[in-house]
């Protein structure tokens, strides 16, 4: 009697330690894809989606797995609440246990796009229409709605979205990317104008920016920002008008074809500087860091003219004839 007990004990452990070394390794073992030419299966999962449901979903995405047998390792791991909404990207080779780690770490499938320095609104808007699994919820909206949905109702958009390269989820709508952009923006804005140098002749942080903006476009070499800046800064002083042809060139548009002609500059439009004094009603582009500290801490120069160098850098000059002297040097060839 015992000893057949015995037997039937041994034969429970025995069990239970295959049926045990089984599941260690269905839990370590990849997940073949249904597809055997696939290269990674897409996963998306809702808020609030339920452990069985996941399971379920991981199932129909395409991996040939037992959508119970994986219900049963998320309860049994005592993770299963604590996995994460999101899109994931799921490779060939992953396991149950990695899956499982993957969603309790929110490690989703991530893209990138890059709104760079200097850049107008317009290039900004193809970039985000280009971007690979970005949903284009912008897309049917004109600039005044889309600033509405994004809280800024009345404000233009050029200008306003911070130069850096943004991560997103697949199936990330770009006015969420656009939202973090212009906070960042904000927040780069906000600590350039507390950083402002007393000389500044600028009233406001929209001032700056806007400021910040014409300095981006007019700069080749980044040591020439703050001293363009300071020859900027000096005309507003004075009352002098800006005469900066990146203006001109962004008050004209798509109508611009490359060649900016004398009579662009005596056709007035709200961005044309050499009409109009002072700044114009807006940015003209997308200014990063450096711009927005330049326009805010302007070089302490008695310039009021720069000329383009050829090399990318600028000549500055504090009379009208060393300009012209300059001008002739270096855009006219002459000694």
């Amino acid at each position: 009697m015992i000893k057949g007990l015995f037997k039937g004990l041994l034969g429970l452990v025995v069990f239970a330690l295959t049926l045990a070394a089984a599941a260690y390794f269905w839990v370590q073992s990849p997940m073949p894809l249904r597809a055997p030419a696939a290269t990674a299966v897409d996963l998306s999962i809702e808020p609030g989606t339920s452990a069985k449901a996941i399971a379920q979903a991981v199932a129909d995405a395409g991996l040939d797995t037992s959508p119970t047998m994986l219900y049963v390792w998320f309860r049994l791991s005592g993770q299963s609440r604590q996995m994460r909404a999101g899109s994931y990207e799921i490779a060939p080779g992953t396991s149950p246990k990695r899956l499982l780690s993957m969603l309790v770490r929110g490690e989703e499938s991530l893209r990138t796009v890059t709104i760079v320095e200097g850049w107008n609104w317009r290039q900004v808007r193809q970039a985000l229409a280009k971007a690979e699994h970005l949903r284009p919820d912008s897309r049917t909206l004109d600039d005044a709605a889309l600033m509405a949905q994004l809280g800024r109702t009345g404000v233009a958009p050029e200008g306003r979205f911070y130069p850096d390269t943004y991560s997103y989820a697949k199936g990330t709508s770009d006015l969420a990317v656009l939202q973090r952009a212009m906070k960042a923006m904000d927040k780069q804005l906000q600590q350039a104008w507390q950083a402002r140098q007393s000389g500044a002749a600028l009233q406001s942080p929209e001032q700056a920016l806007i400021l910040a903006s014409i300095v981006e476009k007019e700069t080749g070499k980044a040591q020439d920002r703050p001293e363009i800046s300071g020859v900027f800064n000096n005309r507003l002083r004075i009352g002098m008008r800006l005469q900066t042809d990146p203006t001109v060139i962004y008050g004209l548009g798509e109508a611009f074809d490359g060649d900016l002609r004398r009579v662009h500059l005596t056709t007035d439009n709200p961005w044309n500087t050499y009409t109009r004094g002072g700044l114009p009603p807006t940015p003209i582009a997308m200014p990063g860091k450096a711009a927005l500290l330049a326009a805010v801490q302007p070089a302490k120069t008695s310039a009021i003219y720069f000329v383009a160098k050829g090399d990318g850098s600028s000549h500055f000059s504090a009379t009208l004839d060393e300009h012209n002297r300059a001008v002739n040097r270096y855009q006219r060839g002459q000694k």
